[in-house]
C-alpha cells in the first residue's frame, strides 16, 4: 500500500484553522451566546427605536466585550486551568497561545468594544459595558474567585449587565425594567453555577478555589440551589407585573419556573451518603445545570416574542 502524501498547503490550512479556533476559544463562545441573547432582548424590549445597523453593532460590541472579559479571565486563571481536568486543554495552559498575547488580545478587544459602542450608540451603554468587563475580570476573577465561596454570588453580577447595556443603547438611560432583568440573571447565576460545581468540585478542591461545595459541602450547596431557585421564580414574574411583558412571557416564565423548581428539588433529594455526597454521580445536578441554560435562554426568548408579537 502506498503512503498517503499530505499537501504542505493543506497542512498549513489545518494549522491556521486550529490557531483561529484557539483564538475564538479564548472568547468563551458558549458563554457569549447567552450574553448576546440577553443583551439583544434588552435592546428589543426597550422603548424607542435604533437603526438596524446600529442595533447589530451594539449586539456585536456586547459579544466582543464579553469575549474580551473571557480572554482576560483565561489569562489570569492559566495557572489553575492547567491543573483542572475541565480546563487543562484551553489554549493558554496547553501552550498553544502565549499568556502575553492573550493579555494583549483581551485588552485590545475590551477597548475596541467599549469605544465602538460609545460612538455607535451612547456612552451610557458603553460605560455599563466597561463596568461589566471590569467587574468580571477584576472583581470576580482577580479578587473574589480565589477568596470566598460567595464568589459566584457577587461575581455573577458581571453576566447580568447585558440587558442593561442593550436597553441603554436604545434609550440612553437605565430604568427599573432593565434592572429587573439584571436581577433575574443575578439570582439565576448561583443555582446554575453551583449545579456545575457539585460535580466539578474535585477540580476546584484540587486548585483550592473556594466554591461552595468545597467550603460548605455538597448538602449545603444543594440546599442553596433550592433556596435561590425558590427566590428566582417569583422574580421572573415581575416583568408582567410592572407592565413591560405580557401573557406570552408570563405563561412561559411560570411553566419554565415550575420545571426549574422541580429540577432543584431533585438535586436536593438526590441520594446521598452520610457526608452529603451523591450516590448517583450527581446525575440530577448535571440535568439541572443543562436545564438552567435552556431556562434562561427560553425565558428571554419568550420576553422578546411577547414584545414583537403583541407590540
Amino acid at each position: 500500500m502506498s503512503d498517503v502524501v499530505i499537501s504542505p498547503a493543506l497542512e498549513g490550512t489545518d494549522s491556521s484553522l486550529s490557531e483561529v479556533r484557539d483564538w475564538v476559544t479564548l472568547l468563551k463562545p458558549r458563554v457569549i451566546s447567552l450574553v448576546v441573547l440577553t443583551g439583544a432582548v434588552g435592546l428589543i424590549v426597550a422603548p424607542g427605536h435604533l437603526h438596524p445597523v446600529l442595533a447589530i453593532t451594539a449586539v456585536l460590541c456586547i459579544a466582543l466585550g464579553a469575549g474580551a472579559a473571557g480572554a482576560l479571565n483565561m489569562w489570569w486563571d492559566r495557572d489553575i486551568d492547567a491543573q483542572m481536568r475541565r480546563t487543562a486543554t484551553r489554549p493558554i495552559p496547553a501552550g498553544r497561545i502565549a499568556p502575553d498575547a492573550a493579555l494583549t488580545y483581551g485588552i485590545v478587544l475590551s477597548l475596541a468594544s467599549v469605544g465602538i459602542l460609545g460612538l455607535a450608540t451612547n456612552w451610557v451603554a458603553a460605560g455599563v459595558l466597561a463596568l461589566s468587563i471590569a467587574f468580571y475580570v477584576v472583581v470576580y476573577t482577580m479578587w473574589l474567585k480565589r477568596r470566598t465561596p460567595q464568589n459566584i454570588v457577587i461575581g455573577g453580577a458581571a453576566g447580568a449587565f447585558p440587558p442593561i447595556i442593550g436597553w441603554a443603547a436604545v434609550t440612553g438611560d437605565i430604568t427599573l425594567a432593565p434592572l429587573i432583568l439584571f436581577a433575574i440573571i443575578f439570582v439565576w447565576t448561583p443555582p446554575h453555577f453551583w449545579a456545575l460545581a457539585l460535580w466539578a468540585h474535585g477540580d476546584y478542591a484540587r486548585v483550592k478555589v473556594p466554591m461552595l461545595p468545597v467550603t460548605h459541602g455538597a448538602r449545603e450547596t444543594r440546599r442553596q440551589i433550592l433556596v435561590y431557585t425558590i427566590g428566582l421564580v417569583p422574580l421572573t414574574l415581575l416583568p408582567g407585573l410592572f407592565g413591560f411583558a405580557g401573557p406570552i412571557y408570563t405563561a412561559a416564565a411560570s411553566l419554565l419556573g415550575l420545571e426549574f423548581l422541580r429540577q432543584a428539588w431533585l438535586v436536593w433529594r438526590d441520594a446521598q451518603d452520610a457526608e452529603g455526597r451523591s450516590l448517583t454521580n450527581d446525575a440530577p445536578a448535571k440535568k439541572c445545570f443543562r436545564y438552567s441554560l435552556y431556562y434562561l435562554a427560553a425565558l428571554f426568548v419568550a420576553l422578546a416574542a411577547d414584545r414583537l408579537i403583541l407590540a
